[in-house]
């Protein structure tokens, strides 16, 4: 009797310590792999996205630096003994990044963006003009400077707005747009 009380509390104690393994610190190449072809195919879907321009540049911007974020992690991990849950969170959020660039992808872009030039791209002929007008002389020296102001303006807010991967929202969009077309409109009496 003491022997099979003593055989099954081994047994018992056996499997208490063996099932404790799969959770305790080990190497995970499965995962591994399985993270990096994750992080191989949302990167390539982000550059197909951009290409075909169902992803805007700040668009992409954003996932690409939250792909970062999640690489930083992933060789954190790699080639050390740590724990299955954190594989397993860091493949968790390669999946929830997938499902966010996938969704942003089926989206279809609006036209108004498709068609207009990017703020972005307004800013630097915007730019390349003044700069041509000062050369030129077709702007005097208190035009230049205060158009160039004006663009210096515009230029700190667009990038306040896109500071760090963050999406501007419509309105301010609008706004940058707006104060585009008013200093360009101003430039157009100069040609």
């Amino acid at each position: 009797m003491k022997r099979a009380i003593l055989l099954t509390i081994l047994m018992a104690f056996g499997l208490a310590l063996f099932s404790g393994c799969a959770t305790m610190p080990q190497r995970w190449p499965d995962q591994e792999r399985s993270a990096e072809n994750k992080m191989v195919v949302i990167q390539e879907k982000i550059g197909d996205g951009l290409k075909t321009g169902s992803l805007s540049p700040d668009q992409s911007q954003m996932y690409l630096t939250t792909l970062k974020g999640i690489r930083t992690d992933y060789t954190a991990l790699r080639d050390k003994e740590v724990s299955r849950d954190e594989w397993d969170r860091l493949n968790g959020r390669l999946d929830a990044l997938d499902g966010e660039v996938s969704r942003a992808i089926s989206r279809p872009a609006s036209p108004a963006r498709i068609e207009s030039p990017r703020n972005g791209d307004r800013i630097v002929a915007l730019q390349k003009r003044i700069d041509d007008g000062r050369t030129s002389g077709r702007l005097t020296p208190a035009e230049g400077r205060d158009y160039q102001s004006r663009l210096d303006s515009i230029r700190s807010d667009y990038l306040r707005m896109t500071e760090g991967g963050r999406y501007a929202t419509n309105e301010e969009r609008t706004d940058i747009s707006r104060r585009l077309d008013s200093l360009e409109t101003d430039l157009n009496r100069y040609r």
